[in-house]
């Protein structure tokens, strides 16, 4: 008894995300958010930087370092250096402590193999857990959106990642039906690379192509702005995408907070009169200017997107997370779907930052969607709350979904 007590303040949960990994400490909540990425050294094989100081790496490397992303499509596609983040990251939250061996509750993708759960399972071992659990992902996204999961009731989560887009339909504390389909944020990012690469022969970075999806990014032309945290305020881009003002006459749009800081909430469509003003102080700018390589010349070049232009270049992804959406529908018992009609739609992850996503599932489905607070820490928050309250939500770890589908394109 002792000895439970003595390991209790020691567990930890993990998001461990294609894009980035969040570990939730019991008693402590969220203390780490960082970039899945890894600074290696290819002349010794050491690791350099791992998190956000290997991110600032990524495209800017010289030939004796490579910076990695060790998770793919939401599974891990380098174990060794898997291992190696997560040793670092469980380290820096457990302050060192050569005994802390903490039960650690790791999240997983619904469609993953037995030997990609395997893989997880060892990594988080290797790297200094006693005990590993898996969850489900969009089980851990409705408990940390606070969906009654419990309840003889349906309820609908979109869990839109870096790689993965989980959809899922849970009920009495287990997922009914679901579907993980591998076309998410990464997909997104590849899909502004190859429309600026065949219309403008021009070729730009992962970290510009995803700026450019964070500036003007958008799945409808429809909806409000969303920022990280359920604010109204626009995230600054970094210095190789410059945004470009879409008010009238010129007049610059903010980056740091909109115009009327008491706008409708994320997810609300225009309305009429001052509401109406207030949602368009909202939106993101309608272009910006990115620069790049020009593959004809080989010399820099500065381009100007357009809102609408990115926007037709993210169809095919945001169709597919419609498809899936629809699919999982079409797989529901009756009675759940009657339970889905009146609550709607929960979107979390980060991809439901996306502007007009929302929107543009309402309008296919003919179902409310809501955005949930906080959408980037719905997945760590779920898995913080098995970690907090063991007992009671064991029966959802390590458990495998009914129904389920996976779709690899």
């Amino acid at each position: 008894m002792a000895q439970n007590k003595t390991f209790t303040g020691r567990d930890v949960g993990i998001d461990l995300g294609t894009a980035n990994t969040l570990v939730y400490v019991r008693g402590r909540g969220i203390v780490l958010n960082e970039p899945s990425v890894v600074a290696v050294s290819t002349t010794d094989g050491s690791v350099l930087a791992v998190g956000s100081e290997a991110k600032e790496t990524i495209g800017r490397t010289p030939s004796n370092i490579v910076a990695v992303r060790p998770l793919r499509d939401g599974v891990i596609a380098d174990f060794e250096i898997a291992e190696r983040m997560l040793r670092h990251f469980i380290k820096k939250v457990t302050g060192g402590r050569r005994l802390a061996r903490p039960r650690v509750v790791v999240c997983v993708p619904s469609g993953i193999t037995g030997v990609e759960r395997r893989a997880v399972t060892e990594a988080a071992s290797q790297a200094g857990a006693r005990q590993v659990h898996l969850i489900e992902e969009p089980m851990a996204a409705a408990i940390g959106a606070g969906l009654p999961v419990s309840d003889p009731t349906g309820c609908m989560v979109v869990d839109v990642g870096g790689g993965t887009t989980e959809v899922a339909v849970v009920s009495l504390g287990g997922i009914v039906t679901a579907r993980s389909v591998r076309m998410a944020g990464d997909a997104m990012d590849a899909a502004i690379t190859a429309h600026v690469k065949k219309r403008y022969a021009l070729a730009i970075g992962e970290r510009s192509a995803e700026e450019i999806k964070v500036s003007i990014g958008s799945a409808s032309p429809v909806g409000a702005w969303s920022a990280p945290g359920g604010g109204a305020s626009v995230r600054r881009p970094e210095r190789n995408v410059e945004v470009v003002s879409a008010a009238p006459g010129g007049e610059g749009l903010s980056l740091d907070k909109p115009d009327k800081p008491d706008g409708p909430g994320k997810g609300d469509g225009p309305g009429k009169g001052d509401d109406a003003e207030q949602t368009q102080t909202l939106l993101p700018p309608d272009r910006c200017t990115i620069r790049g390589r020009d593959l004809v010349t080989g010399l820099p070049k500065v381009l100007e997107l357009t809102a609408d232009e990115v926007r037709h270049a993210l169809a095919e992804p945001v169709d597919s997370i419609v498809a899936a959406v629809r699919s999982t529908l079409d797989e529901t018992p009756p009675e759940l779907a009657g339970d889905i009609m009146d609550r709607g739609i929960v979107l979390t992850g980060g991809g439901a930052l996306l502007r007009g996503l929302d929107v543009r599932l309402s309008g296919e489905l003919n179902i409310p969607v809501l955005v949930a607070d906080a959408p980037l820490d719905c997945v760590a928050l779920g898995t913080g709350r098995c970690v907090e309250d063991f007992a009671s939500l064991r029966t959802v770890l390590d458990a495998r979904p009914r129904g389920l589908t996976t779709a690899r394109g």
